[in-house]
């Protein structure tokens, strides 16, 4: 298989169990948001092979999510696909500048609080739609409920992304789905 066809196969793997992710572990965290680990797999592909591949990942598993088990629709797809992103894209963007475990460190602390603020952002302006409430409203709950959350949320995410990365990333070299690295990961 040509490079082309492992990462094509990757990317769909990564967005199956992205998938599956959202589908059998959303766990209640703060009033109705819930946690559920996809970010973890959209950024581990994006870690191995890029942001781009992070964007994509995060945008089939939202459409797909909106589409089969998704009570949000067209504004859950995009909150979905923003916090996903804020978090996965920023993180892999920095760690294929420094690949290393410093590097992910930096990478994953910095999707960590561009998620929690992109998402502070997003949540004042889409929110008051999809609650069918007042800004002011929404404005209430930005510290008490948005805040923790999304705290919450990208700890977790790059806790599970750092302690998942090296055996995944050795399991798809070991499977040949990726290239052997030259720079200790």
């Amino acid at each position: 298989m040509d490079y082309k066809t492992k990462k094509l196969t990757a990317t769909g793997m990564f967005c199956a169990l992205a998938y599956l992710a959202v589908a059998t572990m959303r766990i209640p965290l703060i009033l109705f948001l819930k946690y559920e680990p996809k970010d973890v797999v959209i950024t581990i592909g994006g870690l191995i092979f890029g942001p781009l591949t992070s964007f994509w990942i995060s945008l089939i598993v939202s459409f797909v999510q909106m589409l089969t088990i998704s009570e949000n629709g067209i504004l859950g797809f995009l909150m979905n696909v923003i916090s996903s992103c804020s978090f996965a894209c920023t993180a892999s963007f920095i760690y294929g500048k420094k690949r290393t475990r410093s590097g992910a460190a930096a990478g994953l602390l910095s999707g960590w609080a561009s998620m929690i603020l992109v998402m502070l952002l997003w949540n004042y302006l889409i929110t008051p739609l999809y609650m069918g409430t007042t800004r002011q409203d929404v404005v209430k709950l930005l510290l008490p409920a948005f805040l923790p959350f999304n705290f919450i949320k990208g700890g977790l995410n790059a806790a599970l992304t750092m302690l998942l990365y090296k055996p995944v990333v050795t399991a798809l070299r070991r499977a040949r789905l990726v290239p052997e690295s030259r720079i200790k990961t």
